[in-house]
């Protein structure tokens, strides 16, 4: 395991560079950088692997932790107080832009300086890694041919919604627990129909749990991930 500076964001890197196919995974708000690192030995893909840390330290009661952009702390502890997850597809988050400008930067820098071919790249994350990894591939002028979505949810929808036809020949595994108590488990099920409806390839596992990467879907990205190409 390698760490260097990718475009600002610390990076952890996994694998050997000449493997056939690259993966960009992003962890969620509130993890450590280094939360998704330990997949790289549990899914076997044949991959290179790149960890980026987010650039928000939130420090406090929340530890060595990151985040990609800041949430309502407040609205989210009253969302687990009712038991009922908030439908977040009419917000656009403030520091989203600034977050996917970065990652954008990130992307440019990884296939210039590192000998990744735009055609072997999947691109995603959870929770708030899996929104930041969409929100991307439907800005990027070069769509990452794969996403790997696990426990997102829809965002920003009104200034999603004319670029789905971006994501026309993009496969996307697509994963949510039936019990999400933080992001509602219906809005999954429509993020999988914008998708299907823009004409991307989607492998949806639904499973009966919460917030989470359950062994069933990282069983399942083995596969997805291993025919790259």
């Amino acid at each position: 395991m390698n760490t260097v500076e990718i475009a600002g964001l610390t990076t952890h890197i996994a694998g050997a560079a000449d493997a056939p196919s690259t993966v960009v995974l992003l962890h969620g708000f509130g993890a450590p950088g280094d939360d998704l690192v330990v997949l790289a030995d549990h899914i076997r893909a044949g991959a290179r692997w790149f960890f980026p840390e987010a650039p928000l330290e939130l420090g406090g009661l929340y530890g060595d932790s990151r985040a990609w952009w800041l949430l309502d702390l407040a609205a989210l502890e009253a969302d687990l107080r009712t038991g009922v997850p908030r439908d977040r597809r009419a917000e656009l988050p403030e520091g989203l832009h600034a977050a996917r400008a970065q990652l954008l930067r990130f992307l440019d820098e990884l296939e210039a300086q590192h000998g990744v071919a735009p055609d072997r790249l999947v691109l995603g994350g959870f929770s708030q890694g899996a929104m930041l990894s969409l929100d991307v591939a439907l800005h990027r002028e070069r769509t990452p041919p794969r996403l790997l979505l696990m426990s997102g949810t829809l965002l920003a929808e009104s200034d999603w919604q004319p670029r789905w036809p971006r994501l026309a020949r993009s496969k996307v595994l697509l994963s949510h627990g039936r019990a999400d108590g933080l992001l509602p488990f219906g809005v999954a099920e429509a993020l999988r129909d914008r998708l299907r409806d823009a004409g991307a390839t989607v492998d949806w596992h639904p499973f009966d749990g919460g917030h989470e990467i359950p062994s069933a879907v990282v069983a399942a990205a083995g596969p997805f991930l291993g025919d790259v190409g």
